[in-house]
């Protein structure tokens, strides 16, 4: 294993007859830190996940974790790992310590640690008042149960498959600061195919496209290879005729128009300084904004995937 690896995959492939879903692909996880693993719906993020985790076996390569390969780890391996799917099931009539506890004996861990940990957890999750059967719960407390239960047995790693899906904004913040209050605490590796979560809360991310690993780095680092610059230009009058003098100057990336504003994705901001008034005024223009700003990890993840894969 790489030193300081939490997880290591090595040319891993998956294939379900002829498709292939996971398609050679190469990561490395570094200890300690909330991971992102980025990519569209049916990228093979979950499929990578059920193969970390021993629940799906791999067509090809090698996964570890934490320095042992998952296809021989045994319930040692296992006890040092949390896991919460992507739709985690949970028995509605029981009270949320009562499943927590559940969850402690299922790990055979005593009782005095049982106890301890569910009356941290469940302050953790911000349920500790809460005396509803899990069955009426909203989305959001059954995903942050769903990571204290995951949390139980204090694992090295902690694996969450797509936390904040289908969440209403509140739950999706709500589970967003637990998971950054665990950053040091224990490595995170989340999946989720929702752009702002992952600018939000991760250290580093992976952008997973059609089986395969395109990118692999810093958030910042990703901004710093798309080697562009995003200018924003307001003008009074047909914006059109602008978008259209700018269209083919070779420093000019993309252009997209809304209304009277225009957006620039330029790979020379300084030319661009220069040109771009000139621009608004060979169109005759009046120019009312403009203003530079940097790229987003929307920008990095459209340029590596394309436009029409969320």
């Amino acid at each position: 294993m790489t030193d300081g690896s939490a997880i290591e995959i090595v040319g891993l492939e998956k294939r379900f007859g002829s498709t292939k879903a996971l398609d050679g692909i190469n990561l490395a996880v570094p200890a300690g830190q909330v991971f992102g693993f980025l990519g569209p719906n049916g990228a093979g993020k979950t499929t990578t996940l059920r193969i970390l985790t021993g629940l799906a076996f791999a067509s090809g390569g090698s996964a570890r974790i934490l320095g042992q390969d998952v296809t021989a780890a045994g319930n040692q391996l296992r006890s040092q790992i949390g896991y919460l799917p992507d739709v985690p099931g949970f028995y509605g009539w029981m009270t949320a310590p009562q499943f927590l506890h559940y969850v402690g004996r299922l790990f055979g861990l005593p009782r005095e640690t049982i106890t301890e940990r569910t009356n941290a957890l469940l302050d953790m999750a911000g349920l500790t008042s809460v005396r509803t059967a899990i069955g009426g719960f909203s989305r959001g407390m059954k995903q942050r149960l769903g990571i204290a239960q995951a949390l139980m047995n204090a694992p090295r790693l902690l694996l969450l498959d797509e936390p904040t899906s289908a969440l209403d904004p509140i739950g999706r913040r709500e589970v967003l600061d637990m998971i950054v209050s665990l950053r040091g605490r224990t490595t995170v590796f989340f999946s989720t195919h929702i752009l702002a979560d992952v600018e939000r809360v991760c250290d580093s991310v992976a952008i997973l496209h059609r089986g395969q690993v395109v990118a692999d780095a810093t958030i910042a680092e990703l901004k710093r290879r798309m080697a562009v610059d995003r200018l924003t230009i307001e003008v009074e009058g047909d914006a059109e005729l602008l978008s259209a003098d700018l269209s083919g100057q070779p420093w000019v990336r993309s252009i997209e128009r809304a209304g009277s504003r225009v957006t620039l994705a330029v790979t020379d901001a300084a030319l661009a300084q220069r040109e771009v008034p000139a621009a608004v005024v060979r169109a005759g223009l009046g120019l009312r904004r403009f203003e530079s700003g940097e790229v987003s990890l929307e920008d990095v993840f459209v340029d590596l995937v394309g436009p029409n894969e969320r």
